[in-house]
């Protein structure tokens, strides 16, 4: 070959390649990433739907659990982590250490859903003592008797969330008194999904999870009502009580966390966050969780339009909070 057409040719292919590259590259940055927690995922799912058929931009969620999505998100390796529970000091520190500055944002609330078996005809309700009983560290129960005179002489069998989870994290604060203290001999999984067929499969199961995943398998479980105090009344939980403030301890914000340079600096994670927030009031109803107030959510976008990083809390979940309060906090 002529050495002059060689060396052409070769130029010219390095620039197709290099030309390719850089559309990859382009196409690449156009991709918007999430993970984190499986209760979320839901809505951040479904919101993802939605803006990749009206923007054309795409979006990728997981469902590693929220400590599993603040992991890869104090890496600096997505743009978005879904939450269940507030940020932990400890993720505080590692997005410090990575680098990730964060904002934090609440986009709905959820119910931490107490079920058993549908053929389960004895739990007519169960007060905050009788689930620290059941659930605290180092618990000796095992069978219904032990729980209430009442129940019958049956095996218990458990199952919740991982020690990843961040229902795991605010059920124990919320039950036990302290994040993460727990009983350790029940059946684990991340994936909502598998603690579904576990109590639907046992007659003396137990689970908790989130309110969605119990209103989608009703024809096989059924919530107990929760008494929150002695002597106080047990309330189911559905959008009423979570809105008027009486299904307690086990009501709770979810949050997404957005990494402060990819909202910045990425044009489609900014557009996306305010599709988030616009359309969160009806998609989170779609999808069986309870939206904020109308007022949040406006004031959950002016925070957002304001960029301001941080976190309303210390570094532990609360109970109770209000979302126009959390907010003022992050000066």
């Amino acid at each position: 070959m002529n050495t002059q057409l060689f060396r052409t040719t070769f130029i010219a292919t390095l620039i197709v390649q290099a030309f390719s590259f850089s559309n990859t590259a382009a196409a690449a940055d156009k991709i918007i990433k999430i993970d984190g927690s499986s209760t979320v995922y839901p809505i951040t799912e479904a919101v993802a739907e939605e803006f990749q058929r009206s923007k054309g931009i795409k979006v990728t969620v997981g469902e590693s659990g929220t400590g599993g999505g603040f992991k890869k998100f104090c890496r600096g390796e997505t743009d978005i982590s879904d939450a269940s529970r507030p940020i932990t000091q400890k993720e505080i520190d590692l997005c410090k250490e990575g680098g990730v500055q964060f904002i934090e944002l609440p986009v709905a609330f959820d119910a931490l859903t107490v079920v058993v078996n549908g053929k389960n005809d004895w739990v007519k309700q169960l007060s905050v003592a009788e689930l620290k009983k059941i659930w605290e560290p180092n618990s000796s129960v095992k069978n219904w008797k032990q729980v209430n005179a009442t129940f019958p002489d049956k095996a218990m069998n458990l199952y919740g969330p991982g020690t990843s989870s961040g229902t795991f994290d605010y059920f124990t604060e919320a039950v036990n008194g302290k994040s993460k203290a727990s009983r350790k001999d029940y059946t684990p999984s991340e994936d909502d999904n598998v603690l579904v067929q576990g109590v639907s499969g046992n007659v003396g199961g137990l689970a908790y999870f989130g309110l969605a995943y119990y209103l989608e398998n009703t024809d096989k479980l059924r919530a107990v009502p929760i008494v929150a105090k002695e002597g106080g009344k047990a309330v189911l939980p559905s959008e009423a009580t979570v809105m008027d403030g009486t299904y307690q301890p086990l009501a709770r914000p979810l949050f997404i966390y957005v990494n402060a340079t990819s909202a910045a600096f990425k044009p489609e994670v900014k557009a996306f966050i305010n599709f988030y927030l616009e359309n969160a009031p009806e998609l989170v109803k779609e999808v069986k969780y309870v939206p904020l107030p109308k007022e949040d959510y406006e004031a959950v976008k002016t925070h957002f339009k304001a960029m301001k990083p941080g976190t309303g809390f210390n570094g532990t979940s609360e109970v109770g909070i209000k979302i126009t309060d959390l907010l003022s906090r992050i000066k």
